[in-house]
């Protein structure tokens, strides 16, 4: 968790500033292939700047994200680098996307870290871009190789639209040839 930062020396003198580093993790900030290692902590070097309407934070949030490839489930991190540029305000509106600055001059950037980290968050991270994922009937990686399972057997309520695709292939393959009538069905009344 990163705590509260104390701006009481910047709040009501615009135009003032001060850098800030933060460091911490950040809890519960996860979809079912991506989030943010609990162990690895987030860093931002921040530019607090008082403004008429507030405190201005801008600078760089860096991390780490721990992903899972959505095609062949492995896992692999990758680098996160944000820009941030957010207002705390004394009194901010319901509709607008300004973060709170604590009456006793305090500001907590912990909820602006997750609304930045988490449209960040891929839907449908990719190990790499030729991941070609796993078998969908064993379930091999088939990075490592092509598959050896077998052809699964056809279900029976299938069989008739393959024979109709082999009638229909055979009269593509020669035109001159007529379909087999057996395969046809006269229309039922």
């Amino acid at each position: 968790m990163i705590g509260a930062i104390d701006v009481r020396d910047l709040v009501g003198r615009p135009g003032v500033w001060r850098s800030e580093h933060i460091s911490g993790t950040i809890d519960d900030l996860e979809t079912e292939l991506a989030g943010l290692p609990a162990d690895t902590p987030v860093t931002a070097d921040l530019i607090l700047e008082c403004l008429a309407e507030g405190i201005l934070a801008s600078g760089r949030l860096r991390g780490v994200l721990s992903l899972r490839c959505a095609r062949c489930l492995k896992g692999f991190e990758e680098e996160l680098s944000v820009e941030v540029r957010e207002l705390f305000a004394p009194f901010p509106h319901e509709d607008s996307d300004e973060y709170p600055l604590g009456p006793e001059g305090f500001l907590d950037p912990d909820q602006m870290i997750r609304d930045l980290v988490g449209v960040e968050l891929p839907f449908a991270p990719v190990c790499r871009p030729d991941c070609r994922g796993l078998c969908g009937r064993c379930g091999g990686d088939l990075n490592l190789g092509e598959c050896t399972c077998t052809e699964p057997d056809i279900d029976p309520r299938w069989a008739g639209l393959g024979e109709l695709f082999e009638v229909l292939h055979r009269s593509e393959s020669d035109p001159g040839q007529a379909p087999d009538q057996s395969a046809e069905r006269s229309p039922e009344p």
